[in-house]
């Protein structure tokens, strides 16, 4: 944009220039030329800078890239990447760094072209397609998303992203026995905390599930198995308080919808729960563990999450570049209600 400005700029100096000379240096000029070309240039120059901000399409409130920041980064790979098209690990490492800055449809077609060079071979590439795939809303674990995760299973039985998200489409299909086996094997390569705790919780909801039987099942009694089963986990409340900061309400699209969000922190990839909203302010919101986007994967009490209040321009569940949005860190469940302030920008 700043090569732009200065052409336009050089091209308005010449357009006065050419207009100005004749009416100010001719010898036989009157002597209100001269004022008429300083009033022409004048007229020029300030229509120019005032009228083009307003008439232009060019968001000219958007902050300028640090060139720095990680979308700067990923901007010069993929640069680099134009230039040489047939670098399988520069495609891998340019759909997961698009997938770090939420950028999931850049991400599934750079994992697109990995997956093309590696000829459905690499694990990392269908694994990663898939999962921008999931997160872009362009594939459900129903469809090809599901494939692209079986596949890259069968190369590599142990990726932990394949055996987590094969297991929720084993769980949606209701081929529990497969998916228990599956979790299970998750459990073994000790994942985070927070994460061995949801695979956890799956497991036993699934052990403690009664059986489908061809014949009706007579009501449990205290000496009967049924009466010793897992109680249902409760319901657990986060109190929220989303307010909007006036110094980025003017980037909000008039009918964005609300999205509130429940993370891991430090976590990217699904939310543990999310709830979508009108956006009015300030609005008072209970985010639940029930709220969960996978199920048995909500929050528990006392967890540490990361709760996400953002204002969706694209209408998406999937943030993009200039959304306005609002963190804060908090204990599930504690009770007292938390101010979430939407006052930031995604980059």
């Amino acid at each position: 944009m700043t090569t732009f400005v200065l052409v336009a700029l050089a091209l308005t100096l010449m357009v006065i220039a050419l207009v100005t000379y004749p009416l100010a240096f001719r010898k036989d000029a009157a002597p209100a030329a001269g004022m008429a070309a300083l009033a022409f240039a004048v007229v020029c120059v300030g229509g120019a800078g005032l009228l083009y901000p307003v008439w232009s399409k060019w968001n000219w409130n958007v902050a300028a890239v640090a060139p720095d920041s990680p979308a700067a980064m990923v901007g010069r790979l993929a640069r680099k990447m134009e230039n040489d098209p047939e670098n399988l690990q520069g495609w891998l490492m340019l759909g997961h760094s698009y997938a770090v800055i939420e950028q999931y449809p850049s991400s599934a077609r750079a994992y697109q072209r990995a997956n093309l060079l590696a000829k459905g071979k690499n694990a990392d590439a269908l694994t990663g397609l898939a999962e921008a795939l999931v997160l872009s809303e362009q594939s459900d674990l129903g469809g090809r998303a599901g494939r692209l995760f079986e596949d890259a299973l069968a190369l590599d039985p142990g990726s932990t992203k394949a055996l987590f998200y094969s297991a929720i489409a084993a769980l949606e299909r209701g081929e529990n026995p497969l998916a228990r086996e599956r979790f299970v094997k998750l459990l073994s390569g000790n994942p985070p905390p927070e994460v061995r705790r949801i695979i956890e919780e799956q497991v036993r909801r699934m052990d403690g599930a009664p059986q489908v039987a061809a014949v009706a099942q007579p009501p449990a009694t205290a000496a009967s198995p049924a009466a010793n089963a897992p109680a249902a986990t409760a319901v657990v409340k986060v109190p929220l308080r989303i307010t909007l900061d006036a110094k980025v309400a003017a980037k909000a699209q008039a009918g964005a919808p609300l999205f509130v969000l429940a993370r891991i922190p430090g976590q990217r990839g699904p939310p543990l729960a999310a709830k979508r909203l009108d956006a009015r302010f300030p609005q008072d919101v209970e985010l639940l563990s029930s709220d969960a986007m996978i199920a048995g994967t909500g929050f528990a009490a006392g967890q540490e999450i990361e709760i996400e209040a953002r204002i969706a321009n694209g209408g998406s569940a999937i943030s993009r570049s200039g959304d306005p949005f609002g963190t804060v860190k908090l204990k599930a469940g504690a009770g007292a209600r938390v101010a979430v302030e939407i006052s930031q920008l995604k980059p």
